[in-house]
């Protein structure tokens, strides 16, 4: 993540995501920076200068051509030359003050900048998996989260979603009828998708595609972000880079079930899946009743536990067959209730890929 309060002018007007905000004006960069500025007030009039720094850059881009700037900058070089030998040969040097010089060289070192960063990013196209660009030119409904509360929104085919503040959907207005079901996310939100197995329900988000046909599940994809999470709540998903081929019975996904969670790296394009950090019952009727064990075989109470919460737990059942648990595991979270098993059993317990992996020389 970015640390903007350590920023100074020239950090900003070389920034990508501030000449975003300055250039295109987009909503949820004017709610960030406006959030920004009233936890960092301070900071009003680096940003003030980095602003009108940029603004002017962008002002010549478009009135002067670049056979033109380029002329100029070369006119410009050959002057400031010619007046500093004048100046050493003569001695008749302008009087100003410290202060207004140091001004004239930061904005000329800053307008220098940050043209040779356009000079060198203006032809680079762009990121063809943000939600600016897979949502040009289609004609979508679009829903925009600017409160401080998560906005409810009930799609026409009856899936619900509850968006969080700062965040954005666009869905077509046929999607109840469309061959896949298909949302397009910038953001946060919580989808509870209506079932319908003959049209799957896709959300674009950034670099990735999650896949469902009716489950319940939260996907955070912020373009500031480093990572894209999908976190599940109920059922499972499919999850699969925007970069392999979707559709194809061959496009490499990865399963996520409940109380998983899906981290996607994007600068390096990994996967990885992890447990949340405090997994939550999904069938609670009948697990309640069997939370007390009296010398209860270690293979029925992990069983519970994995039916209970969805979870898959791997152990060497071979090498635990003698081994019980007496132990009452009501009002435990989740891994304290591990926690009790491993001590009662002299064994201990990994999380790896998504699941819980025991380790235990058995019991006598």
């Amino acid at each position: 993540m970015k640390d903007f309060r350590l920023y100074d002018i020239s950090d900003f007007v070389m920034d990508e995501d501030f000449i975003r905000w300055v250039h295109e004006q987009r909503e949820e960069d004017n709610l960030f920076w406006v959030n920004w500025l009233q936890q960092n007030p301070d900071k009003h009039l680096v940003i003030a200068e980095a602003r009108l720094v940029v603004q002017s850059v962008q002002l010549q881009q478009i009135t002067i051509e670049e056979k033109k700037v380029e002329q100029e900058v070369h006119k410009l070089l050959q002057t400031i030359s010619a007046q500093h030998t004048s100046r050493q040969q003569s001695r008749r040097i302008l009087t100003i003050t410290k202060k207004y010089a140091w001004q004239m060289a930061a904005v000329l070192l800053l307008l220098c900048t940050t043209g040779a960063l356009y000079l060198l990013t203006r032809n680079r196209p762009t990121h063809p998996f943000v939600y600016a660009s897979i949502t040009a030119h289609r004609n979508l409904i679009e829903k925009t989260n600017t409160t401080q509360k998560p906005l409810p929104v009930t799609l026409p085919d009856g899936s619900r979603i509850r968006l969080s503040p700062k965040s954005r959907i666009s869905y077509s207005q046929n999607i109840d009828t469309a061959s896949f079901r298909d949302v397009y996310l910038l953001g946060e939100a919580f989808f509870e998708v209506t079932r319908n197995v003959h049209r799957p329900f896709r959300v674009f988000a950034n670099e990735i595609v999650t896949k469902v046909l009716g489950t319940s599940f939260t996907i955070r994809s912020f373009e500031k972000d480093t990572a894209i999470q999908v976190i599940v709540r109920t059922g499972k998903v499919s999850v699969y880079a925007q970069t392999q081929i979707s559709g194809s019975d061959k496009t490499p996904e990865v399963i996520i079930t409940p109380n998983q969670q899906l981290v996607y790296e994007k600068a390096a394009q990994k996967f990885r899946k992890e447990l949340l950090g405090n997994p939550l019952v999904i069938a609670p009727g009948a697990f309640e009743k069997t939370l007390v064990y009296d010398d209860a075989p270690l293979e029925k109470v992990f069983n519970d536990l994995s039916k209970a919460y969805g979870i898959n737990i791997v152990c060497d059942s071979e090498a635990l067959e003698k081994c019980t648990v007496s132990a009452d595991l009501k009002g435990e979270s989740f891994y304290q209730q591990l926690d009790l098993i491993c001590r009662a059993i002299g064994g201990k317990y990994e999380l790896i890929d998504g699941q819980v992996v025991i380790e235990s020389a058995g019991c006598k």
